[in-house]
């Protein structure tokens, strides 16, 4: 018995492209759109989504200026490709997503590459971390079953980030002191 994909049951939800392009134009615009090529432009609203600088007469999208700009694919299955980019705890590789929004893998991996920009860019002023990052994390103290009955505690886990500057070590979970 198959059920019905996401993308499929996501579809439902968001059930036309036009919801889909005012959910983005809220989140890039909050009802106040710019003008991607003179910001302090008239912006005259046009059919199908598309809108008309009036300084530079040039029609532009809420993809406009964005690593979305260009692409074909409907604004449905890039919302549910960055929910799902975002909800995978280990990361969704090309191939799943592929599978979740009935697509081809080439298209997948250029969708998760033009998200990873997107990311990259929104994170690019974070002040409290640039350069490159490394994160990684461990147990301290090994297995409780290998262990004598007395002196079995709980795991400590220790969180290790490094950065051009320093390596830092946090400790994330301290139920008992080992």
């Amino acid at each position: 018995m198959k059920g019905e994909s996401l993308y499929t049951v996501f579809s439902k939800a968001l059930s036309s492209e036009e919801k889909a392009i005012s959910y983005f134009e809220k989140m890039r615009w909050d009802g106040n759109v710019i003008s991607p090529f003179d910001p302090t432009s008239k912006v005259y609203k046009c059919g199908n989504g598309k809108y008309k600088c009036k300084s530079t007469g040039r029609y532009f999208d809420v993809k406009t200026g964005t690593p979305l700009a260009n692409t074909k694919l409907p604004m449905t299955k890039w919302l549910l490709a960055i929910f799902l980019f975002q909800a995978d705890k280990g990361g969704i590789s090309s191939c799943q997503l592929a599978r979740k929004l009935e697509i081809t893998q080439k298209t997948a991996w250029y969708m998760l590459m033009k998200i990873r920009e997107l990311v990259a860019k929104s994170n690019a002023n974070n002040p409290k971390l640039s350069g490159e990052v490394e994160i990684d994390e461990t147990f301290i103290g090994g297995k409780n079953k290998n262990r004598h009955k007395d002196k079995k505690v709980e795991k400590k886990g220790v969180l290790f980030i490094q950065t051009e500057q320093a390596i830092r070590a946090l400790i994330l979970i301290t139920n008992k002191e080992m």
